[in-house]
């Protein structure tokens, strides 16, 4: 036998006791593991204390929220109370408009008037529509899409041609609307909408096209359908049914003087 795998087996035979068929590990091996063992140990316990330390804030955070939260339903169910009496006024003001009440009858027309003009009430007349979209192969090229500024310009432009309601997309615009861009979309009081638009305004359909095109609007959408292609028309209706805007909630008002 070659004297190599001699010395090889006289060594295996040294390392492995009697009984074992597998050498023993190494002394620097055991104490690895042994210290890794007692670090995962050290770190169990560290993770189990601080979550026992932070229970008592984590109870306390929850517990205000809760209290934030009746809070709020609190304040919900004054509100809902409130409108169910304002409701009830309404009802009581029409009642008596009805009986013949000169009173009643002229403060129910001016909440009708201004409800229609605030957007509280659904309104129905004679108008125009406008249609606005990107231009085409506009996909690649962010410059040439409708963003939220060219709908409130356009918006602005038809209140100052003499329109009395206006409505985008379906969602009826009033003075606390907001039009706006999220991401790649333009919200309507936080609802996404898709071009095309549709804008609809009741109005004189006979000189609002007119009265726009005088305006900065209308030269804003001039430029922005000769220079960068996007879509822009407009075209009188006989009738227009603008519904309510749901969302109305007037917080804070002020009576001019």
């Amino acid at each position: 036998m070659d004297p190599d795998y001699a010395i090889q087996a006289r060594l295996r035979r040294d390392e492995i006791p009697a009984g074992r068929t597998t050498p023993r590990p190494p002394a620097k091996r055991r104490w690895s593991l042994a210290l890794v063992a007692i670090v995962a140990g050290a770190m169990f316990a560290i993770a189990a204390v601080q979550n026992t330390q932070r229970a008592p804030l984590v109870a306390s955070e929850r517990q205000e929220l809760i209290s934030r939260i009746k809070t709020a339903q609190g304040e919900l169910d004054g509100q809902r109370t409130r409108v169910a009496e304002l409701d009830a006024e309404l009802d009581r003001l029409r009642t008596s408009a009805a009986s013949g009440d000169s009173e009643a009858e002229a403060r129910l027309a001016e909440i009708t008037e201004l409800g229609a003009s605030v957007g509280t009430v659904a309104v129905t007349g004679p108008g125009v529509v406008v249609t606005v979209d990107d231009a085409p192969g506009s996909a690649t090229d962010t410059s040439d899409q409708v963003l939220d500024l060219d709908l409130q310009i356009l918006v602005n432009g038809l209140w100052e041609s003499g329109a009395e309601a206006v409505a985008v997309n379906g969602h009826r615009i009033s003075t606390l609307t907001a039009i706006r861009g999220a991401g790649q979309a333009i919200t309507v009081d936080y609802t996404s909408l898709t071009p095309p638009y549709r804008v609809e305004a009741i109005g004189d359909p006979k000189t609002m096209p007119a009265s726009f095109a005088q305006t900065s609007a209308g030269a804003w959408w001039n430029d922005l359908s000769r220079n960068r292609g996007m879509t822009f028309s407009m075209s009188g209706a006989d009738e227009l049914t603008l519904a309510a805007d749901p969302g109305m909630v007037l917080r804070y008002a002020s009576e001019l003087r």
